[in-house]
């Protein structure tokens, strides 16, 4: 009786030193994306999955990672962040989900990341550049690809006031209101700070409400205004972004417009015409779409091949290069795949080289892939 008892024991520990994980199977890996897939920023939302999927696909055509086929699971939030909790449920309860890649949203984030913290679970490459996910220390399982609003915002106040010669006070900010806004503000502010020892009083802000276009309220600001505002920077959905150019271009016709850029928003403007279009400027974290590196002629020539009608676009590319990333430690991680084993393994990996200029480093005390800003002008 003691021999059978002591065997049923140690047969027991055999089967508890390696628990089933959450998502993964002997055949497949379930990550989810709560995102908007309805409302004003539905694009976004298809757009991103657009880009995992893409990725997905090339990765479980070549036999999927150790075996495992991919699999994305979607959960609508309509860029609400009172619909992101149940998103998150859906996803992680649900559909039962190993983690979370390419949520989209700064005050979405503030909902899901706790969730994802509070139950140790990967949150991937989200699409916003919030210091909320960008910790110091950095939170264990929350990994960034892009360059955070803080470093966009800096290199487009650099590029204002040392290369166009503007002063503070000639420089205004467009804010959604929110913690999006609110972050593009502090890093706009900050930069003006260590450029030229200006307060954030110094810089003019509007703003506008999350999820709408009307920008008139900010307009009216603008229009009050007693001295020259002769840039803005807009902190804004594209679709806000155009309209707010659309109604202030004939009024202010030398102004400067300078933002997060999109494909969304070049196409916004191309529709309304030639002169809206004309000089903006914007940041991407991406290299450009139309460009000869072999990253983005990789992921058009996919995109051909899986989603063909499909045109490239800055956020698939994104969400595209942010899988890509993914799916490397993935495949670094081994057949024994578990969150805190990823973990690991991403925070050693140093220079890995996807083509991008600027090679891909993470570190304990760094989850963020890319700091790097690529600046473009719409003609």
């Amino acid at each position: 009786k003691v021999d059978t008892r002591m065997a049923n024991a140690t047969a027991a520990a055999q089967a508890g030193a390696q628990p089933p994980v959450q998502g993964v199977t002997d055949s497949e890996i379930r990550f989810g994306m709560a995102a908007p897939f309805s409302g004003p920023a539905k694009e976004m939302g298809h757009q991103l999955k657009l880009g995992i999927d893409l990725a997905f696909a090339q990765a479980n055509e070549d036999g999927g990672v150790h075996g495992r086929q991919l699999k994305l699971y979607t959960a609508d939030d309509a860029y609400e962040p009172t619909r992101t909790l149940n998103a998150m449920k859906e996803l992680y309860e649900q559909h039962k989900v190993f983690g979370f890649v390419e949520n989209y949203g700064s005050p979405t984030a503030l909902v899901s990341v706790p969730y994802a913290l509070e139950r140790h679970t990967l949150y991937f490459g989200a699409f916003t550049g919030a210091p909320s996910l960008r910790r110091d220390p950095p939170d264990r399982y929350v990994f960034n690809y892009r360059a955070g609003y803080a470093e966009e915002a800096d290199a487009l106040v650099h590029y204002l006031v040392k290369s166009r010669k503007l002063r503070p006070h000639e420089i205004g900010v467009l804010t959604q209101q929110d913690a999006y806004g609110d972050a593009g503000w502090d890093g706009v502010s900050r930069a003006m700070r260590r450029l030229r020892g200006g307060g954030a009083g110094e810089v003019f802000r509007m703003s506008y409400n999350r999820n709408t276009v009307d920008v008139d309220e900010a307009i009216a600001q603008l229009r009050r205004q007693k001295h020259a505002i002769k840039a803005v920077v807009l902190v804004a959905t594209f679709r806000a972004a155009a309209k707010f150019i659309e109604k202030t271009r004939d009024i202010y016709p030398d102004m400067i417009y300078s933002g997060v850029g999109s494909t969304g928003l070049a196409s916004e403007l191309t529709v309304l015409g030639p002169k809206y279009a004309d000089g903006i400027i914007c940041t991407q974290v991406t290299p450009a779409v139309e460009s000869y590196a072999s990253v983005t002629l990789n992921y058009k020539k996919a995109l051909a091949k899986y989603f063909p009608g499909e045109p490239a676009d800055y956020t698939s590319l994104e969400a595209y290069l942010t899988a890509n990333i993914l799916i490397e430690g993935l495949k670094r991680v081994g057949p024994a795949v578990d969150t805190e084993a990823l973990v690991n393994v991403l925070e050693s990996m140093q220079n890995y080289e996807l083509g991008l200029g600027p090679k891909v480093s993470f570190g304990p005390s760094d989850h963020q892939a890319l700091h790097k800003v690529w600046g473009t002008q719409l003609d």
